[in-house]
Order: C-alpha cells, then structure tokens, then sequence
C-alpha cells in the first residue's frame, strides 16, 4: 500500500503536525505502509527519502511557515507519475488540502484528512479585528465544506469528533490519536541541561514546551509565575520552543518584572536537548485550550514529567484520567495554589511521575498505526481497481 500525505508544514518546521506525520511514517512503514510527503521547501531541509517538496514562499507576518506556490503544485501530477499511489491523506486545511483533493480525485482515490488543529480558537487569535462571532461561523463553514469533500476524517480526540459534530460535520469521523514511539520514554540528563543553563540544582522549575503562539495562552503562565514567586521565591518558568508570541511574550515579561523566574531557551533537538530539558524539570504546566490532542503532554509524561494541565478540548482526555496529571483550574490563583502545593511535595511528584509514565505506555504508536491502516484499507476496498 502506498499513501500520499499532503501537508502544508514538515520538518525542518517543528510542530504537532510535523511530529504526527513523522511518528505514522515510521510505524506505518513496519506495517507494510509506505508514506510519501508532499510538503513545503524550508531554505534548511535536507533531501529526503519519500519527500516531495514543493517550491514554497514565506507567509507574511509568520517567518516559521511557508506557503506552497500554485504553479508548483499544478506541476505535482507530472512528478507523482510512476508511484502507484492508493490514498491520498491530507494532514493541513490550507493549500494541501484542496490540492490532496484534487490528486485523489484525478487519481481515483480516496481521499482522508486528519483534523489536527482548532481553527476557530486559532482565528480570534490573528484576526483580532473582526467579531469573533463572525470568525466562529467562517471556521465551521470551511470546516463543513473541507470535510464534506473527503470520504472520512480522522481526529485525535474525542473532543473533536464531537466538536466536529456540532459543526454539521456529516462524513465519518475516526478517533486516531497520534501514538508515541519507544525513543520517547528514554529519560535525558537533567542535571546536564540545569549546569549547561546555569539553573541550581536545588531550584524548583515549572516547564513548558510547544509552539510560542497566541493561542497556546502562555500569558496565563506568565500571570502563575508572577503569583507563586511570592511563596516559592526559587520558581523557574522554562519556556522551550519558538513561534510569533515570542517577542510580545519578552516584553511582557520583562514588565512584569520576571526576568529572575521566566527564561524563553528556543526550540530545542527532540533526541538531545528537549530530553534533557524534560529531565530538568519538577513539573510540566499547560495552559492552553485549543489543543485537538495535547500530543506535547504525553511526550513530558512518557519522560517521566507530572503533568499540571487545563483539561480543555483534546487536553481533557489525557489530564482528566489524573494519572500522571492534575487538571489545571482555568484561573490564575487557584492553578497557581495548586502548582505551589505540588512543588511542596516532592514524593507526590515522584508517584505522579512514575504514573504518567505508565499512562503514556497506553498510547504507543504501534496500535494507533494499525488503526490507521485498517482504515485505509477500508477505503481502498471501496475502490475497485486499487492495489492493497
């Protein structure tokens, strides 16, 4: 079975998407799967095996992303000739989209998507001058219609199935979390990254890891640190990652006067640095309410990091089981009473960590990978003509 993927971020653009569609390649490919990626051209991205890049342009006002070009893209049919291709799996709602759409369909294929990201929290965030009702309806019109082109949709949570639903969404949706591979439960050194960062020993530090953007509602955190450095004078915010909220996010909290308790470090590698990190850490915090999943949630979790959460939207169905984690209250005070009384108990911490290891073990990527595949041979069947 071959697979198309269209996306309109991969690697080197380090987010959820980029790691879902790496974390399915590889354990697809043990399943027989073969994945080939249509995708965005970086200035930084090397040759790949199975990756198609297509001449790309940067997006005003988001130097991360880029933009596939239309006179690029209407080359692609000449240069998928020759792949004998089953299914095509759109991974993003932008260019990708509508071009997966029409490859499957000049192709005869099905045609899926995996609905990754809450758009209509998103908007309120980049079109701040227009009614967020009026975002709201645009969001779930394009989300109606987009998923009304393909033959099913596939979602990482619950929450969004439903979600989804409550749309108007009419076409089947499949819940298919993104799994976790067995790299991510080996634990990195700690005490490497606090000396390479000039963090004590002793110091209690509170981290977050993820994209640096509006919608993650990383101001919130900003607010906690600010609170609980009155009882906990030692607390360290670690904010590990890039995106456009970064320099509003400086400045806020250099006026907060926090330049002693939150530290931005940048994107850091997945196999070195981000581990260490993870191992540096007492306690991992959260905040966010547009999270489809909350995949970042179970990567601290499988290095052994307890987890302090807003349990909202995707987030909800790993945070609320409290194994591993605590559900974040949505105000400032109270989560921040609560992040205090955890980093005062140090033995709680230990149990929660060893629990949340043992949560993530639930969601490996081996099982998510063969629902996945099933569901692609379901659709292919449906196809006569088609290869399996």
């Amino acid at each position: 079975m071959h697979v198309l993927k269209f996306s309109d971020v991969y690697f080197p653009r380090i987010n959820g998407v980029s790691t879902s569609i790496l974390t399915f390649r590889h354990a697809l490919a043990e399943l027989g799967v073969r994945v080939t990626v249509v995708a965005p051209q970086y200035l930084d991205d090397a040759p790949a095996d199975d990756v198609i890049r297509v001449a790309a342009r940067r997006v005003p006002l988001d130097p991360e992303d880029r933009l596939m070009r239309r006179c690029a893209l209407r080359q692609l049919p000449d240069r998928l000739r020759g792949l004998d291709l089953n299914l095509v799996h759109v991974q993003t709602p932008f260019a990708a989209h509508y071009t997966g759409v029409k490859v499957a369909r000049a192709l005869g294929v099905p045609c899926i998507a995996t609905y990754h990201t809450h758009f209509e929290e998103y908007l309120f965030h980049y079109i701040p001058f227009l009614p967020r009702s009026s975002l709201r309806a645009l969001a779930r019109r394009v989300a109606r219609g987009q998923c009304a082109a393909l033959d099913a949709v596939v979602v990482p949570s619950q929450a969004m199935a439903e979600t989804l639903r409550d749309y108007g969404v009419t076409r089947p949706l499949h819940v298919i979390p993104t799994g976790l591979g067995e790299s991510e439960f080996v634990r990195g050194d700690g005490q490497s990254f606090r000396a390479a960062h000039n963090i004590g020993r002793e110091r209690k530090l509170a981290l977050y890891v993820g994209r640096v953007a509006f919608e993650k509602n990383i101001g919130f955190l900003l607010e906690v640190a600010q609170l609980a450095r009155r009882q906990r004078p030692d607390l360290l915010l670690l904010i590990a990652g890039d995106g456009p909220a970064l320099p509003t996010l400086r400045r806020k909290s250099e006026q907060m006067g926090l330049s002693e308790h939150v530290r931005f470090v940048g994107y850091l590698a997945r196999d070195t640095g981000l581990k260490d990190c993870y191992a540096s850490a007492d306690l991992f915090v959260f905040a966010s309410h547009t999270e489809t999943q909350g995949l970042v949630l179970l990567e601290a979790m499988a290095a052994g990091l307890p987890v302090l959460a807003i349990p909202a939207l995707g987030a909800a169905g790993i945070v609320s089981p409290q194994r591993g984690a605590v559900p974040g209250s949505h105000e400032v005070p109270a989560f921040t009473e609560q992040l205090v009384q955890l980093l005062d108990q140090p033995q709680r911490l230990a149990q929660l960590g060893q629990d949340a290891v043992a949560f993530a073990r639930e969601w490996d990527a081996a099982s998510q990978a063969i629902k996945l595949a099933e569901l692609y041979r379901a659709l292919i069947e449906q196809h006569p003509g088609q290869m399996t």
